[in-house]
């Protein structure tokens, strides 16, 4: 359903003074007229930031317009605290892994390579205040939230015995998320079904979408994102990866031992929950890694 937006009436109209914009209203439909427009101009800057950077080698489509239904400052303050919370718990259960252990140092080490590669892909990424935590646990999983933060169980190291390189791969997959803000469109999603967010509602600037985005934190660690999310974190993360002097093939053995691990047991995959692996996935990299592999090195040789 369309917004209903008031019109001035004719007589009204006539006698107006010729706006700046070019044409003749009154005040009230001059301040819905900016809105509209401002709406409009949104959904064009949107479209360009979000694009690929140009001098990419992998292959991904402009990333949602419809994540700018949440702001992402919000959001990441949200994350920002759930984080701190999972380290304060994992603190206190004894199983927050120190900085100074080598396991701990070695996930720093390659995410010190990996995140001056990020910043192309999101020019936030440069003011985030990146974090790595190791997380003792028997669960296959990892994650990076909004803002950087990202977190490992030993569980997907130790089951998958993860070399450097895999361990990049998913760490570049990851940080692919937050960079192209993947649960932010996925809460702009679930905010606009639950709380019935319109377009009229966004044209006249109505809404609490700021503390909704706060309210949403919750569900970060929950949210299951969309195929087409796995394909552009797994193409995103490559060339993330690669540039970072990681091998890419490194991406079709990680899934291929995601996918030995899947068939011998469920129990703690919690990553395959929301990461599935399959024939078609480990296709589409191995057609990649060649788009990478003079990047991987040249990496190699500056290191």
């Amino acid at each position: 359903m369309r917004p209903f937006l008031p019109q001035p009436s004719t007589a009204d109209s006539d006698n107006a003074p010729l706006c700046h914009c070019g044409s003749r209203h009154t005040g009230a439909a001059h301040s819905l007229w900016q809105a509209r427009r401002a709406f409009l101009m949104l959904g064009g800057v949107a479209a360009a930031s979000a694009a690929a950077p140009a001098w990419t080698q992998v292959q991904v489509g402009e990333a949602s317009r419809l994540r700018h239904l949440i702001p992402a400052q919000e959001l990441e303050a949200a994350a920002e605290q759930q984080y701190a919370e999972l380290i304060e718990q994992a603190k206190a259960k004894g199983v927050l892994v120190a900085a100074s252990n080598a396991q701990s140092q070695r996930l720093q080490r390659i995410a010190n390579a990996l995140i001056p590669h990020t910043y192309a892909w999101n020019e936030r990424a440069q003011q985030w205040r990146w974090a790595v935590a190791l997380i003792r646990s028997d669960d296959v999983n990892a994650f990076c939230m909004p803002g950087g933060k990202i977190a490992f169980f030993t569980g997907i190291i130790d089951k998958l015995k993860l070399t450097d390189d895999e361990i990049a791969m998913i760490m570049g997959h990851e940080m692919a998320h937050a960079l192209r803000e993947h649960s932010r469109e996925q809460l702009a999603k679930n905010s606009a079904t639950s709380i019935g967010i319109s377009l009229g509602a966004q044209l006249l600037g109505l809404g609490d979408m700021g503390n909704y985005a706060a309210r949403l934190g919750g569900q970060l660690l929950s949210l299951r994102f969309s195929r087409n999310d796995e394909s552009d974190a797994d193409l995103v993360g490559l060339e993330i990866a690669a540039r970072a002097g990681y091998n890419p093939n490194a991406s079709v053995t990680l899934w291929q031992k995601m996918g030995n691990a899947t068939g011998s047991s469920a129990n703690g995959l919690a990553f395959l929950s929301t990461h599935p692996s399959g024939p078609e996935r480990i296709r589409e990299l191995q057609r990649n890694v060649p788009r990478v592999q003079a990047l991987y090195q040249a990496a190699r040789t500056q290191r």
